[in-house]
């Protein structure tokens, strides 16, 4: 991805202070998201990341990794699995628990939304302590599939998530802050 395209998208993300809770700067994806110039750009640098591989299926993270997953899937010619919260699926799940800066949650997938084997890649929009993306590489972990990567398109690195995430597999991220 080129500076140009990288610099434009950084540009565009707005910080929301104290959301969604005192003392949070928030990063506010949305103007990108409704940029269809800036949101293709985004994706396309995502998915180039695994572009020479065969990917079988995407993961994406409730509720923003969907938007970011299912792009990403659709341009790699792969499926998608959503990972959601807890009691949101409508069939047979395995869920983990997890905790997050400012308190707990749980995440499930359907128990055969991944099969033994599958090559697969985790998405979703950011990376901040690695708890909801270490819950999801753990249902993936615990499916018998193949992680070949994550891609976040924010990290923030001053949170430490990727740490957390050491060992899981590789950890991309387009910006970080």
């Amino acid at each position: 991805m080129s500076p140009d395209s990288l610099e434009r998208l950084r540009s565009t993300i707005r910080d929301v202070p104290d959301f969604p809770q005192p003392g949070i700067l928030f990063k506010d994806i949305t103007p990108v998201l409704a940029d269809a110039q800036l949101l293709k750009e985004a994706i396309e640098g995502m998915a180039e990341i695994f572009a020479d591989q065969k990917v079988d299926k995407v993961v994406g993270i409730d509720a923003r990794g969907f938007i970011f997953g299912a792009m990403i899937a659709q341009r790699l010619g792969a499926g998608f699995v959503p990972v959601r919260k807890k009691g949101k699926l409508p069939w047979k799940t395995r869920g983990v628990d997890y905790s997050l800066e400012y308190g707990t949650n749980s995440v499930e997938m359907h128990l055969d939304a991944l099969a033994p084997g599958e090559r697969v890649v985790l998405a979703d929009d950011l990376l901040a302590t690695g708890g909801t993306a270490g819950a999801a590489l753990q249902l993936i972990r615990e499916s018998g599939a193949e992680l070949l990567g994550s891609v976040f398109f924010i990290e923030l690195a001053f949170l430490c998530g990727r740490e957390k995430l050491e060992g899981m597999g590789p950890i991309h991220s387009l910006l970080t802050f």
